[in-house]
């Protein structure tokens, strides 16, 4: 493999600067592959959990509601943590930051492996939620520094994807393992798995290796956290378009974070599955999600090319359609019917997440991505992925799973509003920010079907 301090009047370093590849782009592609396999890993110890939702609650006479806060504290300890931890990862070093990172999270999933109680287990998915916390922010971040600009919105897309494919990962192989070796190995596996992945980046992947003038990827020096934070953090949240797709994309989440814990309890209880088919039937709808993740963001890209104003609308189409295709699926009778509605809603569910994305990097300083990352993965944690499993499983105790899963699509009509209002001031917002007006030629019916 030829890296970036290869020499010689052949190697790739010799065009970096001018193709626009701030280092190699072998190497730059082999550091995009394995920041996305501890992403895989990540997702992979956060829902491994939900797999086994069905064993620990007989092993351990547990309710819905104890068992989503097993699910919702990851999440939570994300949201709360994931700023705070991304400014100190740019004071350390990203690439360290992310190793620690990766070997707390892979430790307390072992942790959760050898718990004897609901309480040593909550206490090991707490730690599993710090060493995720920044995570999202600073990996992504490490990713785009070392690609061109215009492969910067698609690999914003594949890695935000990557949760799901990690998430299916996770339920699939978990309750797999779980119903031939029990839960505890689910959870080793998982583990083991991140362990060997961070020490395979521990040894390819360095701050040396990633920045080898010293500086940042593209030429210029890299302000402290201190100062950064005080002249750029107000732009974060200075405009009423930003903050509605903060809003709106954690808002949707929330459904799709409820799909994603719950369907394996679902088709448990409701289709009669063992373990492991629940898992990996759960495992295909959660895919389903994960491509509509990627979908939403082409379908986002190709129509808003010449009028970014269009992102909203897709939002919006992505919002509403979750909603009336997962209302109608969980009121239809169980069979072939209801599990092909409740795929066109699950691949709706979270198509919000590219066009939220490419929202915010539009309204917000590219000096300050991992930042702005950081503040919309800390939006969908605490309004979406945190309380999502959680309350679902409280409104379960009370209604019967069935019931909950009911309810929860109308979460989807309150992400539309913010999103409607993130529409209304877009274009305002964005000559307000960056002196750069919108495109005015489009129809205004153009924009609402698009």
């Amino acid at each position: 493999m030829e890296l970036h301090t290869t020499a010689g009047p052949l190697s790739e370093t010799d065009t970096t600067a001018s193709s626009g590849w701030p280092v190699s782009r072998r190497y730059a592609w082999v550091v995009f592959a394995l920041s996305f396999g501890l992403l895989l890993s990540d997702y992979m110890s956060r829902q491994v959990l939900n797999a086994v939702f069905p064993d620990l609650k007989s092993e351990w006479l547990l309710t819905d509601a104890k068992l989503g806060t097993l699910s919702s504290v990851v999440a939570l300890m994300v949201g709360l943590l994931t700023f705070p931890m991304s400014l100190m990862a740019d004071r350390w070093g990203r690439v360290k930051s992310l190793l620690l990172a990766a070997v707390m999270w892979s430790v307390a999933t072992l942790g959760c492996a050898v718990s004897a109680s609901y309480d040593q287990m909550l206490v090991g998915r707490l730690f599993v939620g710090i060493g995720e916390a920044a995570y999202g922010s600073v990996g992504i971040a490490v990713v785009l520094s070392i690609f061109p600009i215009g492969l910067r919105a698609t690999l914003s897309g594949a890695f935000i994807a990557g949760g799901a494919f990690g998430s299916v990962l996770g339920v699939s192989i978990g309750g797999a393992v779980a119903q031939h070796l029990g839960w505890r190995w689910a959870f080793g596996a998982m583990g083991i798995f991140g362990l060997v992945l961070a020490a395979v980046y521990g040894v390819v992947v360095t701050e040396k290796r990633l920045k080898p003038e010293g500086g940042s990827a593209d030429g210029e020096p890299e302000p402290g956290p201190q100062g950064r934070l005080r002249a750029l953090l107000p732009r974060l949240f200075s405009s009423v378009s930003v903050v509605s797709a903060y809003v709106g994309s954690g808002l949707q989440l929330f459904v799709a974070a409820s799909l994603m814990a719950w369907l394996p309890s679902y088709f448990n209880r409701y289709y009669d599955m063992p373990t492991a088919k629940a898992g990996a039937t759960a495992g295909v709808f959660i895919l389903v999600i994960g491509v509509g993740m990627i979908g939403g963001g082409i379908v986002s890209d190709r129509i808003s090319r010449a009028f970014p104003i269009r992102k909203w609308a897709v939002a919006i189409g992505f919002s509403m359609g979750s909603l009336v295709l997962l209302m109608a699926a969980f009121q239809l009778p169980t069979g072939p019917l209801q599990l092909a509605v409740l795929a066109a809603g699950a691949l709706l569910a979270a198509g919000t997440a590219g066009p939220a994305t490419a929202m915010v990097a539009n309204l917000t300083p590219a000096s300050i991505s991992a930042t702005a990352f950081a503040t919309l993965t800390f939006a969908n944690s605490l309004l979406g992925l945190a309380p999502g499993p959680a309350v679902t499983g409280a409104l379960a105790d009370g209604m019967g799973l069935l019931g909950a899963l009911r309810i929860v699509p109308l979460t989807a009509l309150a992400a539309t509003l913010a999103f409607l209002v993130g529409r209304h001031f877009y274009e305002r917002d964005l000559l307000r920010l960056t002196g750069t007006p919108a495109p005015a030629a489009e129809p205004e019916d153009a924009v609402v079907t698009a």
